[in-house]
């Protein structure tokens, strides 16, 4: 059920990336004609929300009741799904991914915190190492289903995939999960949660719109002063509220810290990367979107393969190495996504996707234990909302920082090309790819225009820009992992220690 819980919002997160290109397509071709940072906002709306709001709805699950929050989360996240089904416009679909966001919220920090409470001590590791294989399902159910269903029904269909597992979760759940508390009942935190979305949504805003504005811009500034701003106040008030949601003090424990770095880096490259790989497959190398999806499963098998066994891999070399490795066999993938162009083969691309996903593998299930680990175990539902807060917020950095440099790279690229178009025709070729391609489907454009190469090259320019700056930031958090964490060769007994020593650094 806990998995069902997680294997819903992985869903619902990965179905998007498949239908990308298709949003981007003019009206007239079944598409909503999304720009580049339209699509980014559709990815980053749900990001930003659902790490938002994780630590307060932890605190509320922990609080009222973690059952009736995975129940409640459910519910909204259906209400999201199809409000992003039915939407006429790039704005409410924005909007449907946006309360998706809220009740994701509510059901990942849940589970994992379920899962800590129910699960003994000598079980644990093994039961979060499943827990983060699902992801790796989740990874590769979303896209096919999304690919099949854009084969056969229209674009909306992709987000209603979830409703009938939702169904089914909420059946199984009122039997099947226990209820659980924390009995200390803690304060809610309402200004810290508003400071952090204030912060953070300034910020991805910022980053995001920097293409368009101008990086150097008054506008660009304002925005990122106020995301400055609003971020040492959250900091602020999280240090001297004697009930934070995120109790900043844990950040003085290596295990902690490094940990959160780690997993924020990991789908920082995540997100980014399939949010542009997906667009590749489809717009450069022509494939369907069923085909790009099923070109994408070696990913999920390598992931759900890798996985399970990173417990033993912890236990026989430490957690360091493991975690070294895991972020340098990232940082190895993405300068192969940097090298990919108009022509490469699939046995290219397969390998370098399977590279990237055996990294992440390897980083995310020590990476989690380690940091559920330095949290006491009544806290739970503030360190799961931590681990889920890392994830997303790396995610909505990743698709922001790695779309800006590829938006920037291709409106660049693509700028002589359109300057003698008629002005609508030039705005949906500078805003994306697809615009270009929707542009020749229409016959606004003959088939044979050079613009299509232009536009295929200026975004491999940018996959190319975008990739090479991953792989540097990913490559020294491996050299910070391997020199700040623990080796805690025995991950059951670092699960073990959690109550201890979670409270020790809560105290200092």
């Amino acid at each position: 059920m806990l998995c069902l819980s997680l294997l819903i919002v992985i869903v619902g997160n990965t179905v998007l990336n498949v239908v990308l290109p298709t949003l981007q397509r003019p009206l007239q071709s079944g598409g909503l004609e999304a720009s580049n940072t339209e699509v980014q906002w559709m990815v980053d709306s749900y990001a930003l929300v659902f790490a938002g709001l994780l630590f307060s709805a932890a605190a509320l699950g922990d609080r009222f009741g973690r059952k009736g929050a995975l129940q409640a989360g459910l519910v909204i996240f259906a209400a999201g799904s199809l409000i992003a089904a039915f939407a006429d416009t790039s704005a409410v679909l924005i909007l449907g991914r946006a309360v998706t966001g809220i009740g994701a919220a509510f059901v990942m920090p849940s589970t994992l915190s379920i899962l800590t409470n129910v699960f003994p001590t000598r079980e644990r590791a093994r039961a979060i190492a499943i827990w983060a294989g699902i992801s790796g399902a989740g990874a590769a159910i979303g896209p096919i289903a999304s690919g099949l269903l854009l084969e056969y029904f229209w674009w909306g269909s992709v987000f209603l995939v979830n409703i009938p597992i939702i169904a089914l979760a909420l059946a199984a759940g009122s039997v099947l999960v226990p209820r659980s508390r924390d009995a200390s009942r803690t304060p809610l935190d309402p200004v810290g949660a508003l400071l952090s979305i204030v912060g953070f949504s300034a910020l991805v805003y910022a980053i995001i719109e920097g293409p368009h504005h101008g990086w150097l811009s008054v506008e660009s500034a304002l925005w990122f002063g106020g995301a400055v701003a609003a971020l040492v106040a959250f900091a602020v008030w999280e240090w001297r509220n004697r009930h934070p949601m995120l109790e900043l003090r844990l950040f003085r424990n290596p295990r902690f810290a490094v940990s959160s770095g780690g997993i924020t880096l990991v789908f920082f490259a995540m997100f980014g990367t399939f949010f542009l790989v997906t667009q590749y497959l489809q717009g450069v190398v022509d494939y369907s979107p069923l085909g790009a999806a099923v070109r994408l499963v070696p990913i999920s098998i390598v992931m759900m393969a890798v996985a399970p066994q990173t417990p033993k891999l912890v236990a026989r070399f430490g957690a360091d190495v493991i975690g070294m490795t895991g972020l340098l066999l990232v940082a190895t993938g993405l300068v192969g996504v940097a090298l990919f162009g108009v022509g490469t083969s699939y046995a290219q691309i397969a390998v370098t996707m399977c590279i990237l996903a055996g990294g992440m593998a390897l980083t995310m299930t020590p990476m989690t234990t380690q940091l559920m680990a330095a949290v006491p175990r009544d806290r739970a539902g503030m360190g799961s909302a931590t681990n889920d807060t890392t994830r997303e917020l790396g995610g909505a950095l990743g698709v922001a920082v790695l779309g800006s440099l590829l938006a920037s790279q291709y409106t660049s690229g693509v700028g002589g090309a359109v300057a003698d178009l008629p002005a609508p025709a030039r705005e949906i070729a500078e805003g994306s790819l697809g615009g270009v391609q929707g542009l020749v489907a229409r016959g606004v454009l003959p088939a044979d225009t050079p613009l299509l190469g232009t536009a295929k090259q200026a975004f491999v320019d940018g996959l190319t820009m975008a990739s090479i700056v991953g792989a540097v930031v990913v490559a020294a958090a491996a050299l910070v992992v391997k020199r700040y964490l623990p080796a805690d060769r025995d991950v059951a007994n670092v699960a073990g220690e959690q109550a201890v020593e979670g409270v020790a650094v809560a105290g200092d």
